[in-house]
């Protein structure tokens, strides 16, 4: 981590505020004593099958095509689960990601719902949030992922969401002004009108919807891998051999515009390199060294000029703009993403109220 993180600090050792963040909310689990896990793992699967009992689904899993939704998916199988996997189709999905979903779900005999974003819908909404020079594009996908996965868990009446989020791979907090409320709706909803699309088939869920399926309805959203001594190069490896599984050369590179929104938008545009927060997990947890990570950082964030390229030609023929339009885009500042209607005040009121009650 550096100074591109502006609210970062260093104590007198030199140790970033980043890091001593990591230590405080995820000490507990890279330092977890592996019988205690596997004991508290072994209760979760139990609860999971309780609750499932007479239904035909036990839990939802959502899955990326990358290395952790993946895992998480073949371990629940592998301790008896029944699962329904569940994935977001919103246009952009790499040939990759979907050779590692059909060999994943065919192995493994379990049923899979794909929700189709109606693509000129959704190229409508990223217009908005493009004119807006807003710096969360994906808060787009990572909203409708997060609907679809409580939609279909409402659907079939389990009460157990299985994520591939974890804090051991990427539990380092991600600056503030990088990303913004992964509920906010309203934020969608009004950055869309400004590109004159509405919702169809974009399912978007707002902070009520959360509380209501959270808090009211019980749908607990587990970070399964939390529970496991998750090792990411032993994952793939297994993957790899039982699956035919191929990985990507970063996280969440699954998604041509993942790929291209981390790799070229997010350096150009706003000075961002997600790798920096990507790694820093990875070091923090043990799972690489220090130096291994800043020589995986030398260079562009893709596998090559000449596949950033291919990229750029792709991202402009699929929106439906010029070259020229691109690099306008890349040189207009940033700005905030309440500089438009947002109700990312609310869903950051009701969790500070629910954080000082839970004390």
């Amino acid at each position: 981590m550096d100074t591109s993180a502006k609210e970062i600090t260093f104590d007198a050792t030199g140790v970033c505020s980043f890091c001593h963040e990591f230590e405080k909310q995820c000490g507990d689990v890279v330092h977890a004593d592996p019988q205690v896990q596997m004991q508290q793992l072994e209760t979760l699967v139990q609860r999971i099958k309780r609750a499932g009992r007479g239904k035909k689904y036990d839990c939802v899993i959502g899955v990326s095509g990358g290395v952790d939704s993946s895992w998480v998916l073949v371990d629940a199988v592998n301790r008896g689960l029944r699962p329904l996997a569940v994935h977001m189709d919103n246009g952009w999905n790499s040939e990759l990601a979907q050779n590692n979903i059909a060999n994943l779900v065919r192995g493994l005999g379990v049923d899979l719902y794909t929700h189709v974003i109606d693509w000129e819908e959704y190229r409508g909404f990223m217009q908005g949030f493009f004119d807006a020079d807003v710096i969360d594009i994906e808060l787009l996908y990572d909203n409708a992922m997060l609907a679809v996965n409580y939609k279909l868990a409402a659907r079939h009446k389990t009460k157990f969401i299985l994520s591939g989020s974890n804090r051991v791979t990427e539990g380092m907090t991600m600056p503030r002004e990088w990303s913004w409320c992964k509920m906010d709706k309203r934020n969608i909803l009004h950055l869309g009108h400004r590109s004159g699309v509405r919702l169809r088939t974009f399912p978007a869920i707002s902070s009520l919807g959360y509380i209501w399926n959270s808090a009211i309805r019980g749908r607990k959203w587990i970070w399964y891998l939390d529970y496991l001594q998750y090792k990411k190069d032993l994952a793939v490896k297994t993957l790899q051999e039982k699956f035919g599984y191929k990985p990507y050369p970063y996280k969440h590179y699954e998604s041509v515009f993942t790929r291209f929104y981390q790799g070229f938008i997010l350096p150009e545009k706003f000075g961002v390199d997600k790798r920096r927060v990507h790694l820093s997990s990875l070091i923090m947890s043990g799972q690489i060294t220090r130096d291994e990570a800043l020589q995986m950082l030398v260079g562009i964030p893709y596998a090559s000029e000449d596949a950033l390229e291919a990229d750029k030609v792709y991202f402009v023929k699929k929106m439906g703009w010029t070259p020229s339009q691109l690099a306008e885009y890349i040189r207009r500042p940033g700005r905030p993403h309440d500089n438009y209607q947002s109700e990312a005040w609310f869903f950051e009121l009701c969790r500070g109220l629910r954080d000082r009650f839970a004390r």
